[in-house]
């Protein structure tokens, strides 16, 4: 496609083929809306309308099962109800649970399918709550039985009816959600007819106006080009390089033509221009060849290049030298004293890089937890700013080279980073070039140059070899007092450690004394228990009053074993009725109870026992369970 010309030929054959790809267009979206809302009606018929009546049919259902079983309760001679439930059970929503999961496969909206699964398994654990209502109604011995028949009306006021209204909520509100879902079915074919309508109308506007367009378009990209590459060629042909207007054509062949002529005219005229200047020895001046193959063009580009770069080479070269040579000397002269070295260093080196602002700073580490760059020299410099200040590493520019032991140069600096001041006034530098007195990986201190020009290549190479040889000066004194530092701190290390083993002992003699004292009070509350299981009666219970397990001393009274009572009901030992129904009154509402309940032993004897009963918590099953202490009585204590 970047090489792709928009020729004459593909510009008509263009506009045919858009001509043809807006009737396809058309086409494609008439079908595809038909289709869309055919689909939208199948859907709406076969799958959103049959759902809506089958819901409709199950919360009629849902509202039966309740009124029937509540008549089951309450009407003891109504067969006719008691069938009509019995065919819901087994027969009515069996079938439409069938039928409503048939139409949910073909629902898009997963939540509903969920909530529809939720609504059929509420349903199910109430028609498990209307079985056992109807289970425990059967004989007329059972409506005769105030207890059972007030039980069969608690179930139903506290589970039947609330868990009803709450399947019925759910369903109303899938029923909700589907007769939105056929509005919508609805509305989307009616929209997707009237967009059928606009866009075959606007698509008639646009292949009216595109072909109208299209016809002018083409018209004038030819002649225009034509006419500028007549004048152009009028005038080379009698040896004048008309100006050229940067006009712009098309990428067909005839505007190619047209460009290739104003570039040749503007090519003829640079290469006149810079070939008088290399003549003039400037060789600063631009130019650019008419192409890659441009012979005369990248021949003076090579002379011009080769000339400079020769000229610009020998004074660089010639610069380092002679500087390097005359910072050395420096360095021989007052290796002895840094504040004289720095002096002297700073001042040549501004002047030798033509810099307008220079300062040197050195770690100061007499305070190995807090070192610092301190400033011992500068050069055109406020000197006040840093005589109370301290640069740690970090902290500013400075400190940051400090920090990565790496040149940091800048040629946009900040207004307030630092002024540049003379008698007439101050000014912001354009660069400022930082150096880390480095050598062997180790920082020894800062250089830092602000100029009013931008520092070359060069020169930063060169004031970064004289940080090197700056940092070589100073090292061996740095060796020295970093030498006694670690001494020192050897010798207080040694003596923390002493005390750190000191404290450490003595922790440890706490930690053990604690855990004498905890193993002592779990022996005591073990033997507590073990007093307790070897001289009472322990019955567990589950939740409904059956027995979980026994301890010894129930086998030796009763004469049962633990395998003979786990799993069986507590009456089935126990003979005081009375007793037994306070019991569990008690317990399920989460109540202490102490009394006398007779016993049965194996053999059918009946033995008194006083007990205390109370529920249990129980984390792992979610449930209650309640146990039982107990010990056996004679009839004289009783008395």
């Amino acid at each position: 496609m970047k090489n792709f010309r928009f020729t004459i030929g593909n510009k008509i054959l263009g506009g045919f083929i858009t001509l043809i790809l807006i009737f396809i267009v058309y086409a494609g979206i008439t079908i595809f809306t038909v289709s869309q809302n055919s689909n939208l009606t199948a859907t709406n018929s076969n799958v959103i309308k049959p759902s809506l009546t089958s819901i409709k049919d199950f919360n009629l259902l849902i509202i039966r099962s309740k009124m029937l079983v509540t008549n089951w309760v309450h009407l003891q001679s109504g067969e006719t109800d008691k069938q009509s439930l019995r065919a819901i059970h087994e027969e009515e929503y069996p079938a439409m649970k069938e039928k409503i999961t048939t139409l949910k496969e073909n629902w898009d909206n997963k939540e509903q399918k969920l909530e529809m699964d939720t609504v059929f398994s509420e349903f199910e654990d109430l028609l498990a709550v209307q079985k056992e209502v109807m289970e425990s109604l059967v004989t007329f011995e059972d409506y005769e039985d105030p207890i059972v028949k007030f039980m069969a009306s608690e179930t139903i006021e506290r589970e039947v009816i609330p868990r009803t209204d709450t399947v019925v909520a759910h369903l109303n509100e899938i029923l909700v959600q589907k007769q939105n879902e056929s509005e919508q079915y609805e509305a989307n074919v009616l929209d997707s007819s009237n967009s059928l309508r606009n866009t075959s109308i606007i698509l008639g506007i646009v292949f009216i106006v595109l072909g109208l367009i299209g016809a002018f378009w083409l018209a004038s990209s030819i002649t225009k080009p034509v006419n500028y590459i007549k004048d152009i060629i009028v005038k080379l042909g009698k040896g004048i390089l008309p100006e050229n207007n940067d006009r712009k054509f098309g990428n067909d062949e005839i505007g190619e033509m047209a460009v290739a002529v104003g570039q040749l005219v503007d090519g003829l005229k640079d290469t006149s221009y810079f070939a008088e200047n290399i003549g003039n020895g400037k060789y600063d001046s631009d130019y650019e060849p008419l192409s890659e193959e441009d012979v005369l063009g990248n021949a003076l580009i090579n002379m011009r290049g080769n000339l400079r770069k020769v000229a610009e080479e020998d004074k660089k070269r010639n610069w380092s030298t002679e500087g390097l040579a005359m910072f050395g000397d420096i360095l021989r002269k007052n290796n002895d004293n840094i504040s004289l070295l720095s002096d002297d260093i700073i001042s040549n080196l501004v002047k030798y890089t033509k810099s307008n602002q220079g300062g040197i700073f050195v770690i100061n580490r007499e305070d190995d937890d807090d070192p610092f760059l301190e400033l011992t020299a500068c050069y055109a410099w406020d000197k006040k700013k840093y005589l109370e200040q301290k640069i740690y590493e970090g902290e500013g520019l400075t400190g940051q080279a400090w920090l990565e032991a790496e040149t940091i140069y800048m040629t946009e600096v900040p207004q307030d980073y630092v002024m540049i001041t003379s008698g007439l006034g101050e000014a912001n530098p354009n660069s400022v070039l930082i150096v880390p007195l480095k050598v062997n990986d180790e920082t020894y201190g800062i250089i830092e140059l602000a100029s009013f020009n931008e520092f070359a290549e060069h020169e930063r190479e060169f004031v970064e070899k004289i940080a090197e040889n700056i940092a070589s000066t100073i090292s061996s004194v740095k060796i020295n007092e970093r030498t006694s530092k670690l001494l020192e701190e050897s010798r207080e290390m040694t003596e923390q450690m002493r005390s750190q083993e000191e404290e450490m002992r003595q922790n440890m003699e706490e930690l053990q004394a604690t855990q004498e004292e905890m193993e002592r009070a779990q022996r005591e509350r073990e033997d507590k228990e073990k007093i307790i299981n070897y001289t009472n009666m322990m019955v567990e219970l589950d939740g409904s009053f059956y027995i979980n397990s026994t301890n010894n001393v129930v086998s030796d009274k009763l004469g049962y074993s633990s395998s003979d009572l786990s799993g069986n009901e507590l009456s089935k030992i126990v003979e005081s009725k009375d007793a037994l129904k306070s019991l569990k009154g008690s317990l399920e509402a989460g109540k202490t109870w102490s009394g006398v309940l007779k016993l049965k032993n194996k053999t059918g004897d009946i033995v008194n026992a006083q007990f205390s009963c109370g529920p249990l918590s129980s984390q792992d099953s979610g449930g209650s369970s309640y146990l039982m202490i107990g010990a056996v009585v004679s009839n004289e204590e009783l008395i």
